[in-house]
């Protein structure tokens, strides 16, 4: 029905705060790209290169920070790459900066590969950070694939080592794409897709950090990667219970015409994809999202699922969405990245403050995908609990309940939910949280993927603008 295994990596992932039980000892594996000290003074809180507002949002535990336009790509280091100008300026290989052999984790096979970095400059959180989760945007033709990486500084003035946040393609024919487990320096872990101080009671945060984005393609060919948006939301979301109860808002009354897809249908269709649709909460949010935005996979893309099987274009994204590390299909960034594969698409991952945050996207006529969890008697209407679930929020009725495309439904028709506005504010935006034993638990932190047009609408860009997107 939904992905509710007690005890696993998303679970961990969900709580705002995170308190590792244990350090992880070992450091991850450097990219091709030669590590280097973060400079010693970062830019101002909220500002970028020369100066330039970076969009912080006032008052926010919250932050999100990207690079997308021609200045910000150009405001980087570059070792092979080129800013490829446009509707869309992005990063691509200009002319490799080296070769290095890549052994795939999953397959086992090792292959040469040619190579090209981009790093970005320093940004500076306006908050110090307990969490960071990166997310980008890209394009990998086949012979083509990527790597992400953070590299931070901590208040106590160290830096961390270069974090691998996700080694990625679109495709599952070159490289497997996959997180990276067992990275940590004894104070801060990657927990898959999620960067975590391990103990935020000493008082330590991350105060700034870079990103890097290494791209591969196979050695004698022109093809290229194009990274389009390479961002990284960090956040200090306090230990909470409960959250303020909150009004009705603009988007009271408001419903958008979002598809409606079951992942239920899909139980025990392509089990090696984290074990079929019961599990597949993630992937089916995001397909309703890009076909609500008018995308979709071809035939000739679904041409390799089976004929019989209802509704396709599901599996096709629990496929382009799986971690072979993780096992599953909740890698947030990899959820945002498959949806940006589609024609001017665009998709991050972030955190609201408030249910008010998520009316104005939807008064918009933006949709979003929340992650909750919650036990059955907190949520009516649901008709189960869970460790960690996601599903769209499309709407709120005149009286403020949210209006809801919940996945673990048993039929597409079932898919709409209405939800009691106080209830569901409460199970997305706290972080602890009791389990149906009594033993406190991680909640999510007011954790969504957005995913958004290349060219929004002016109503759409001052609603993203407001929290920090652009």
């Amino acid at each position: 029905m939904t992905d509710s295994r007690p005890a696993t990596r998303r679970t961990v992932l969900a709580a705002a705060v995170a308190t590792a039980a244990a350090a992880v000892a070992s450091q991850t594996a450097l990219s091709p790209a030669a590590a280097s000290p973060l400079p010693a003074s970062p830019p101002a809180p909220g500002t970028g290169p020369g100066g330039a507002r970076t969009g912080a949002r006032t008052g926010s535990t919250v932050d999100y920070r990207a690079w997308t336009s021609a200045a910000d790509w150009r405001s980087g280091t570059g070792r092979g790459t080129r800013v490829a100008t446009g509707d869309r300026p992005g990063i691509t290989i200009a002319a490799p900066a080296g070769t290095t052999d890549y052994t795939d984790p999953h397959t086992r096979r090792t292959a040469a590969w040619e190579y090209a970095v981009w790093t970005s400059p320093v940004h500076r959180l306006p908050v110090p950070a307990g969490e960071l989760v990166a997310s980008w945007n890209a394009h990998t033709p086949a012979g083509t694939w990527i790597r992400i990486e953070m590299r931070g500084t901590y208040t106590d003035g160290t830096d961390t080592p270069w974090y691998t946040l996700g080694v990625w393609a679109a495709g599952d024919e070159d490289i497997r794409r996959t997180s990276v487990d067992d990275q940590g320096d004894g104070k801060s872990s990657v927990w898959t897709d999620t960067f975590a101080v391990d103990d935020t009671s000493t008082g330590l945060r991350l105060a700034s950090y870079r990103l890097r984005a290494t791209l591969h393609r196979a050695p004698g060919t022109d093809a290229t990667p194009v990274v389009w948006r390479l961002g990284a939301m960090g956040s200090d979301v306090p230990d909470r219970f409960e959250v303020p109860a909150s009004a009705p808002g603009v988007a009271a009354g408001v419903e958008l015409d979002v598809p409606r897809y079951s992942q239920n249908t899909h139980i025990g269709q392509y089990p090696e994809y984290d074990n079929g649709g019961e599990a597949w909460c993630s992937p089916t949010s995001s397909q309703m999202i890009i076909e609500y935005w008018g995308r979709r996979p071809t035939a000739e893309d679904l041409s390799w699922v089976n004929p019989e099987y209802a509704d396709p274009q599901v599996c096709h994204a629990a496929r382009f969405t799986y971690d072979y590390q993780y096992s599953g299909c909740g890698n947030w960034p990899f959820n945002t990245a498959y949806a940006a594969t589609y024609r001017d698409m665009q998709g991050v991952v972030t955190r609201l403050d408030s249910l008010a945050d998520a009316e104005s996207l939807v008064r918009a006529g933006i949709p979003l995908i929340t992650s909750q969890s919650f036990m059955e008697s907190e949520l009516d209407g649901a008709g189960y609990g869970t460790a960690g679930h996601l599903m769209t929020v499309i709407g709120f009725t005149k009286d403020g309940d949210v209006i809801a495309n919940d996945p673990a439904s048993d039929s597409n028709e079932a898919v709409r939910r209405v939800y009691k506005r106080r209830q569901f504010e409460n199970i997305w935006l706290r972080t602890k949280r009791y389990n149906d034993k009594g033993q406190v638990r991680s909640g999510t932190g007011g954790i969504c993927y957005i995913l958004f047009p290349a060219k929004p609408s002016p109503a759409q860009h001052r609603a993203l603008r407001a929290l920090g997107i652009r």
